[in-house]
């Protein structure tokens, strides 16, 4: 078993009386220290799947488990103490508070898990410094780029050393040269911290650094490969280019 398992999930949306099918019986197992990535066309599934491995969603049927946990059986207080332990997430617009320091953003999940005051800028300092930010850890998020913004985000996911991160487009608003950065700063992290890596994404530079490639066509599984760690290398990018 997989640290996550995906078993015969299905989604359904309702939209002006018609039954949408977002996801149509997807399996699927991924395990500790993945860096994969869930890709496909605009509309067939990925962020949908992504939101419900989270616990942000519920499936209409099938069954997600976290850890042998299955998440239909929990409440929402439970899923919610569940994301805050074990699952880190990375939003393609940052979702930082604006009137908080990077510090803070990134203490914020620490503060919600009661951690003391001195324990929690100690380890918010050093994910910091990870990151490469310690010396903007005093700027509120408008006083900071786009990938500096996303980096405080990637800090703030794995402060609190989940299991799991899960990262929705997170090089969507960011020209090439930055989100390559952002895609080493990850795939180092993966592999020192051995944190499991699930993106969702339409990027193919994302997509060609990914250890597996699950691509999803109209909310199935289209194809999945696993190219394992030594096809991922630091590629050079091209002169940068604001993605739209």
């Amino acid at each position: 078993m997989g640290l996550i398992t995906v078993r015969g999930l299905v989604k359904n949306y309702e939209s002006n009386g018609i039954t949408v099918r977002a996801i149509r019986g997807i399996d699927l197992a991924i395990g500790r220290g993945e860096f994969s990535a869930i890709a496909g066309p605009s509309g067939s599934g990925k962020t949908t799947l992504l939101n419900i491995i989270g616990g942000l969603d519920r499936p209409t049927e099938g069954r997600v488990s976290v850890s042998g946990t299955d998440l239909g059986t929990l409440s929402p207080r439970e899923l919610s103490e569940l994301r805050l332990r074990r699952i880190g997430f990375i939003f393609q617009a940052y979702n930082l508070i604006p009137v908080l320091t990077a510090l803070e953003n990134v203490e914020y999940v620490l503060l919600l898990q009661g951690v003391d005051r001195e324990e929690r800028t100690r380890r918010s300092m050093a994910i910091l410094r990870e990151v490469g930010l310690e010396a903007e850890a005093h700027r509120v998020p408008g006083k900071l780029s786009g990938g500096q913004q996303q980096r405080v985000a990637v800090g703030r996911a794995i402060v609190s050393e989940p299991d799991i991160i899960l990262a929705d487009e997170p090089t969507a608003n960011l020209d090439q040269k930055t989100g390559a950065a952002l895609l080493d700063l990850m795939h180092e992290l993966n592999h020192r911290r051995k944190t499991t890596f699930i993106f969702s994404t339409h990027d193919s530079m994302v997509m060609e650094r990914a250890e597996r490639l699950i691509y999803l066509v109209d909310g199935s599984v289209d194809s999945d490969r696993t190219r394992g760690a030594a096809h991922f290398t630091r590629k050079k990018p091209a002169a940068a280019k604001k993605r739209k």
